[in-house]
């Protein structure tokens, strides 16, 4: 009876431990921003300078929604290479969550990649912008917001079209996502 017990008890800890293996995105963030192979920035929605375009009420109120964008990119190298895979598949495993709801794919002569989002359908919490290369390396982009609406994104990308943001304060990372 006691062997039992105890074998009941480690297989409900194991079964604890399997269950919470799976790193969040935040963590995943945290993690890898002290990781020399990563860029990483955390950029208030002000430095898209969005105040001073012409935009219509639409077009504001998507401005509103959005509170700040975490970028975090990977710049591949010769050196870096199997590093690059292992990373790539971390992002992949954490994006296979089943909160995260695919909004759309991107293939582009650049590479490919995902936009997924956290929250109701109208009400979004959280935009994730997944696009990856295998020759320049991938970046992940959290767009978080209030009460954002899947219309919003393409009110958003209009928005900053019709702004002359020209990616000022972007530093490393505007001259990565140049190629």
């Amino acid at each position: 009876m006691k062997t039992i017990t105890q074998l009941l008890s480690s297989l409900v800890l194991l079964l604890f431990i399997g269950c919470s293996s799976t790193q969040s995105l935040q963590e995943y963030y945290v993690d890898s921003a002290e990781n020399p192979n990563f860029i990483s920035l955390d950029l208030p929605a002000s430095i898209l300078n969005l105040e001073a375009a012409d935009l219509t009420e639409s077009q504001q109120t998507a401005v509103q929604s959005l509170r700040k964008l975490n970028v975090l990119a990977f710049r591949k190298t010769a050196s870096n290479a199997m590093e690059y895979e292992v990373e790539k598949g971390k992002v992949n495993a954490i994006m296979k969550n089943k909160d995260f709801k695919e909004l759309m794919k991107l293939n582009s002569e650049y590479g490919k990649g995902y936009v997924k989002y956290l929250g109701e359908e109208d009400a979004i919490d959280e935009v994730i912008i997944y696009g990856n290369s295998d020759d320049k390396g991938f970046a992940l982009v959290r767009v978080l917001g209030k009460d954002m609406n899947p219309a919003y994104l393409v009110q958003l990308m209009q928005a900053i079209q019709k702004s002359d943001y020209k990616g000022e304060g972007l530093g490393e990372i505007g001259q990565f996502l140049k190629g």
